[in-house]
């Protein structure tokens, strides 16, 4: 039998471990907060949600968007606070990064020492065994440890459990959040019961880390913090007195790491937004990017009710347009292109290879529903007009007055999405203007909107009447990829 000690590389990842979890509950409360509510189904029905967590109620008389159902809470529970989604998701999603290479590094040494025995269950006498420790504990008495072993049985399983199932638990949920992974294997999501039954079983393993680490420290606290912090800061139980100093340190150390990052994070959001950005745009690069839509849902799973994101323009020229059923607008689609061209609506329409897909939408704050979608393939357009070697990208812009449509929204100025040119090829990306089966509603983004199924809502600019295509961006608002990217520090590339 391998000897179950606390080697050094044990010590280090638990403290890591530490802070990239605490991380991510706090970054992970910011995210809950922008859509505050859990569901079941698909559709995102509102006064479908089974919890909810917000005294807020939206008017039934007007329209509403769901940016009016955000809620602001304190930097205290969440990261960094104060309805920042675009950074908490930056720092969700860093803070992934770090935690999964911390599990992955931990396992594997696990395996390669031996050390995955402290785990195992060689009989199932522990089971009873440990319902046995759990009797043991409540009646306010600590049961006997495994012959050998530096664990009782409750607290092996509980290791075990939370280690090999409920991390990798956690995963598997979030990853099931991923529009380019729901675009590309829509099966697997259809195993969690679909998108938003995976959101709220994410969040029951949410809760059941917060437990675990409630009692994990209550009963470092019983056992005998002295000995216990011993252990895993110095591989033995010889130096109690200082390990009680300094795992106090070391707990202050990330507490004040938090404090740190949450005040820097709301004084320098662009600079939080570009260093994080880098770190978790290159890991999307490759893992993420590359997926294609192979969606094909039923009629009969389409969504009753779609959910309104953004409000519609409000200016004279627009409404007028509409008025006339949009016979007077165009879409021009100039910059570095051979062939600039010009369509009306009818053109468009008329264009060969009309294209129509059922597809799952994704918000970026969390709701979702499945919609069908017609109109011309952008890489039709691409073809038309002929991009010019150096363009590399698509500069979409609305005939939204962000500053002006939406008050409540910071910034101002016309609204606009960066996407790659690469991205504009995929079979699935579309120009609609058609919506379940009819034209595009106002509210959706007629008479023209963008459909990209490996990216979550926002990038898929509505009530479009301009496309240009452009080498660089970096000029373009703050050089950050959009409007909400420029003004809210979402990320450019949004495939999960």
């Amino acid at each position: 039998m391998y000897e179950l000690d606390f080697p050094v590389w044990i010590r280090i990842t638990h403290w890591v471990n530490l802070l990239f979890i605490t991380l991510l509950i706090r970054s992970g409360v910011e995210i809950l907060g922008t859509h505050p509510k859990l569901y079941w189904r698909n559709d995102s029905k509102p006064g479908t949600e089974w919890a909810r967590f917000t005294r807020k109620t939206m008017p039934t008389d007007k329209l509403y968007d769901t940016l009016d159902e955000e809620e602001s809470y304190s930097s205290l529970v969440s990261m960094p606070g104060h309805k920042q989604l675009g950074l908490g998701r930056h720092w969700h999603f860093f803070s992934v990064i770090g935690w999964i290479l911390t599990g992955l590094t931990y396992v594997i040494l696990l395996l390669a020492t031996g050390q995955w025995h402290r785990y195992w269950p060689y009989s199932w006498s522990i089971f009873p065994t440990a319902w046995h420790d759990l009797l043991t504990y409540l009646s306010f008495n600590l049961p006997p440890l495994l012959p050998g072993q530096p664990y009782d049985a409750l607290q092996k399983l509980t290791y075990a459990f939370v280690v090999f199932v409920l991390a990798p638990f956690q995963i598997l949920t979030g990853a099931a959040q991923s529009p380019a992974i729901e675009a590309r294997f829509p099966r697997y999501v259809r195993l969690w019961g679909g998108r938003q039954a995976a959101r709220s079983l994410h969040f029951f393993g949410l809760i059941l880390f917060v437990l675990f680490i409630v009692v994990h420290v209550t009963l470092i606290a019983v056992w005998g913090w002295g000995m216990l912090t011993s252990l895993m800061i110095f591989g033995d139980v010889e130096s109690r007195q200082w390990a009680i100093v300094l795992s106090l340190v070391i707990i202050a150390a990330v507490v004040a790491v938090h404090w740190a990052a949450t005040k820097y994070t709301l004084r320098y959001p662009r600079r939080t937004q570009r260093a994080l950005g880098a770190v978790v745009m290159g890991v999307r690069k490759w893992s993420l990017k590359p997926l294609v839509s192979k969606q094909n849902y039923s009629a009969a799973e389409l969504s009753p009710e779609h959910r309104v994101n953004g409000k519609p323009p409000i200016s004279d020229d627009y409404k007028i347009m509409a008025a006339h059923n949009f016979a007077d607008w165009r879409l021009e689609v100039a910059g570095l292109v051979e062939n600039p061209m010009t369509f009306t609506l009818q053109e468009l329409q008329e264009l060969s290879g009309t294209q129509t897909q059922r597809v799952l939408h994704n918000c970026v704050q969390g709701w979702s529903s499945i919609g069908e979608w017609s109109g011309v393939p952008l890489r039709t357009i691409v073809e038309l007009v002929g991009p010019l070697p150096e363009a590399r990208f698509l500069c979409v812009l609305s005939m939204q007055d962000s500053g002006r449509d939406e008050p409540s929204a910071p910034g101002q100025g016309q609204f606009y999405e960066i996407i790659d040119l690469s991205l504009a090829r995929h079979p699935d990306a579309l120009l609609a203007y058609e919506m379940n089966g009819g034209l595009l509603p106002i509210e959706h983004g007629a008479p023209l909107r963008l459909r990209l199924e490996n990216q979550v809502g926002f990038k898929m600019a509505k009530w479009i009447d301009r496309i240009e295509f452009v080498s660089d961006y970096s000029g373009i608002g703050e050089g950050m990829g959009g409007w909400r990217e420029d003004n809210v520090f979402y990320d450019k590339n949004v495939e999960i």
